[in-house]
């Protein structure tokens, strides 16, 4: 008895039920779509602003592990580096 009920209301709203569910399907497809775009975007955003740093093409870069700058160490390839009033091009850089 119970079981016939649940089926009667199932069929009862089927018509309803359909269109919902495909709706919340593509829903979801859009929210996944929509998620890699932004994270794609950020990932970009992120790249193009490590771009910015110019430690690899100056005088004081060392290019060691240990000491990456002998005039701002603490900073060396962080963004903190952008803008650095130290820096001067070296001429051995390959850019």
């Amino acid at each position: 008895m119970f079981w016939q009920l649940i089926l009667l209301v199932i069929k009862a709203i089927q018509s309803v039920l359909i269109p919902i569910c495909f709706g919340c399907a593509w829903l979801l497809v859009a929210l996944f779509i929509w998620n890699i775009w932004i994270g794609a975007r950020n990932t970009f955003a992120s790249a193009r602003q490590m771009h910015q740093i110019p430690c690899s093409n100056c005088v004081f870069f060392t290019n060691d592990h240990r000491l990456k700058c002998t005039v701002h160490p603490q900073i060396a390839n962080s963004e903190s580096a952008i803008g650095c009033r130290d820096y001067q091009h070296s001429i051995n850089s390959s850019c």
